[in-house]
């Protein structure tokens, strides 16, 4: 039987087709606003007889194969009785720097549609036209050229030969990865109590293509628990891919480690693990520029070769694999990991490869959308992440260093910087006293100067004649600025922020719910799921879901028994935290004495972590401590965590932060922990931003103070309580510290198993 190869006309020509340098590459992407705006514009001046976003699709044999080969061609141009193939690109840098002749990678898409729609209407030859447009100044360059339709098809031919290597592999893999998932069983010998009911639940919306919030406790296996049914669907034809998006390292590696022991069961399946540029890079400094770095000179050259090799070799491709066929083969292996998450079967990455319009991976197509499941743990994180990705800002003293830093060496640059920082002059004399303030009518000349910014910086850092860090690092910080302008609405504001002589402006976004729903679109299912993601009906809001969607809520598979829970009501508010110290040093001292073990104690703030703690030491000198340090390393938070050994003669009091790096993905199952003491509701600080979080939900006729504070600050108090209970033999006790967990809201937000609490009067 003839093996049939289905892929687009643009992911057959990508990897075919060198683009040039990463850089280049880089350089050459517009925002999907600006891409799609370029598009429409310019189809809107089509004739009257001409077509747009035509789907055109052929079969093709080839050496025992048959490629299906399809896409949506921008244009076709009927002009007297002549057809016209047109391509359009759109580019952020000057015209002038294009190539005249037009770039192969864009000829070959072309040729390819041209190849598709001549053979249907059986024409001897067809013009292909190139439509470059600046995305600013929207100059138009055209590039022309006719073709017979035998030129085409040597050319289809000889692209398709260049791609069949890569086919056959995957070819032959998906019928491997398929048996064995079909084969495949539950990777552990039982399941926990709740793993088959959040099982169900993950298959069952992914066959009816809908999303998924799901509150499920820690220790029954969340990730094996999302990812089995997931696995299974592909197997079953319903997916062709899973997106395991993280917001931390230690959550990544349980994916990986759930993937490696389906793995040792017989599960062939091909992942691949995205680690950060900045950690991956090989080089001192991470400057993706061909004349700086060797790894990005000539990558096109060498990336086929290298996926061939580490396809054909490996199937759970993590940050160690790709860095060593990276070395092998003399590639960037941060662009290396990008290029193979369009080939696997499972990515697992950070948020911001999905949600993040600036760096999503936009060479996604929607059919492949289509088939994808996005499986988002530790899903609490998502709101901030979300605020933090579509918010940016820009401040008076980098352009002030940048002024300074030109004034010699580039006319235009030292201009720019002159005029953008005198604009911020002119915004802080304006706004007189308030350090913090909302622009209501944003002065659309800063931008005019923003874009004037970047053609001037842009040529300046292409050539490296006079480029400098600076200049590199302002030039980003424009091009988000500009980028998250373009996303700007009603659920956002532009505010100031005085410090000293600088001058703060942010583009601040209050609610993400929006922009995660759209960046998320066009996907088959979602997941999104935490053993803190309470009260659902606030993720549900606040994460873009949608009536339609399903919540889920896994009851805890723990006795009541298996924890002790207290409260200490006192208050911990920021104003009486002082008087507060004493009293929460006698009770951990109380604790230790009477139930001695291993305990973790969080705190809102590190200052208020050092007052308890030196008021500790006074009253037990020989108890062994530990204190969570700004800025560790991974191995000063590996020995820290070392340090709690099952069974120790004496005690040990860990002193943390809330919403740390101690607080979150931390596994000490069994006697490494005994205990944890969470001190406070958590609250974030009293701030502007937070407030202005606060006004704007209230203005929609919801609890904005919740929504900004209280919602956020027991997730908090949650994920540290969640530190002790791992596993159905662990058992441990849980001091709550604050007289506001006995009133609502925050009494209605503590799991069920927490309830039946004990007032803490003088003893433990």
């Amino acid at each position: 039987m003839t093996k049939e190869i289905r892929i687009s006309v643009r992911a057959l020509v990508e990897y075919v087709y060198s683009s040039g340098s990463i850089d280049a590459r880089f350089r050459s992407q517009t925002s999907f606003v600006d891409g799609t705006r370029i598009h429409q514009k310019i189809q809107k001046n089509y004739g009257e007889f001409d077509q747009k976003e035509v789907y055109l699709s052929a079969s093709i044999p080839f050496e025992n194969l048959t490629f299906i080969i399809d896409g949506r061609c921008d244009g076709l141009l009927f002009i007297d009785d002549t057809v016209i193939v047109d391509e359009i690109k759109s580019f952020s840098q000057p015209l002038e720097q294009i190539d005249e002749a037009g770039y192969p990678v864009h000829w070959a898409q072309a040729k390819l549609y041209a190849y598709i729609f001549a053979s249907h209407q059986k024409l001897e030859k067809i013009s292909v036209q190139l439509t470059y447009v600046h995305v600013e100044t929207e100059e138009k360059r055209y590039v022309k050229k006719q073709f017979t339709f035998l030129e085409l098809e040597s050319f289809v031919f000889e692209v398709i030969r260049g791609y069949v290597p890569y086919a056959k592999l995957q070819h032959d893999h998906q019928l491997k990865r398929n048996q064995s998932i079909k084969n495949l069983q539950f990777p552990f010998q039982s399941y926990r109590k709740g793993q088959r009911k959040l099982m169900g639940a993950v298959y069952k919306t992914m066959i009816e293509g809908k999303n998924l919030f799901a509150k499920a406790p820690t220790g029954i296996g969340k990730t094996v628990s999302t990812i089995f049914p997931s696995v299974k669907a592909i197997g079953d034809g319903q997916l062709s891919r899973i997106f395991y998006l993280t917001a931390k390292t230690i959550t990544r590696t349980t994916a990986e480690e759930a993937f490696t022991r389906m793995c040792s069961t017989g599960l062939h399946i091909k992942t691949v693990t995205i680690t950060a540029k900045e950690k991956v890079c090989f080089k001192d400094e991470t400057i993706c520029q061909p004349e700086i770095c060797e790894y990005a000179n000539g990558y096109y050259d060498r990336i086929n070769n290298g996926m061939l090799d580490i396809l054909t070799n490996e199937n759970l491709m993590n940050r160690e694999v790709i860095e060593d066929y990276a070395r092998k083969h003399s590639i960037c292996p941060f662009e290396f990991s990008i290029d193979l998450a369009y080939t696997v079967d499972a990515v697992i990455c950070d948020y911001n490869y999905i949600f993040d319009p600036r760096v999503s991976l936009k060479r996604m197509v929607e059919e492949q959308k289509r088939s994808t499941i996005l499986l988002v743990d530790e899903a609490h994180n998502l709101a901030d992440r979300g605020r933090e990705m579509f918010s940016a800002s820009l401040n008076k003293d980098i352009f002030l260093q940048l002024k300074k830093e030109y004034k010699q060496i580039h006319k235009e640059v030292f201009r720019l910087a002159s005029e953008i920082n005198a604009w911020f002059l002119s915004l802080r004399k304006q706004q007189g006293e308030p350090n913090q303030f909302v622009i209501q009518d944003f002065d659309e000349r800063l931008m005019e100067l923003l874009n004037q910014f970047v053609d001037a910086a842009e040529p300046v850092l292409v050539s490296g004649n006079g480029s400098s860090s600076t200049l590199l690092d302002v030039y980003f910080a424009v091009q988000k600025f500009l980028k998250i302008n373009e996303l700007v609405d009603e659920h956002y504001v532009i505010y100031g922020e005085k410090n000293n002589h600088d001058l703060t402006i942010k583009l601040f976004c209050m609610d993400p719910s929006l922009l995660l729903k759209q960046m998320g679109k066009g996907f088959r299912s979602k997941v999104f799921f935490s053993a803190t993601l309470s009260p659902l009906s606030y993720f549900q809001d606040i994460l873009g879901g949608e009536e339609e969607d399903y919540l889920l809520a896994v009851p805890s598979p723990y006795s009541e028994g298996q924890v002790d829970v207290y409260i200490q009501p006192i208050s911990t508010r920021y104003g009486d935290r002082e008087l507060s110290k004493t009293a929460i040093a006698a009770m951990l001292n109380a604790l230790i004495t009477s139930r001695p073990g291993n305990y973790l104690t969080f705190f809102p703030s590190y200052h208020y972590l050092l007052s308890v703690y030196e008021e500790f030491k006074q009253l037990s000198q020989h108890t062994a401590t530990l204190v969570q340090a700004t800025g560790m390393t991974e191995a000063e938070r590996e020995e820290f965590l070392e340090s709690f050994q099952p069974n120790q003669k004496n005690a040990l009091l860990g002193f943390a932060v809330q919403g740390g790096i101690f607080s979150e993905g931390v596994d000490l199952v069994g006697n490494r922990l005994n205990g944890v003491v969470v001190v406070g509701v958590g609250l974030p600080q009293l701030c502007y931003e937070r407030n202005l979080i606060k006004d704007h939900f209230t203005a929609q006729g919801k609890n904005g103070f919740e929504y900004a504070y209280v919602y956020p600050g027991m997730n908090k108090v949650l994920q540290a309580g969640g530190r002790l209970i791992r596993s159905e033999y662990d058992h441990g006790t849980i001091v709550l510290v604050d007289d506001r967990f006995l009133k609502n809201p925050y009494k209605s937000l503590l799991p069920q198993e927490w309830r039946n609490y004990t007032i803490i009067n003088n003893s433990i």
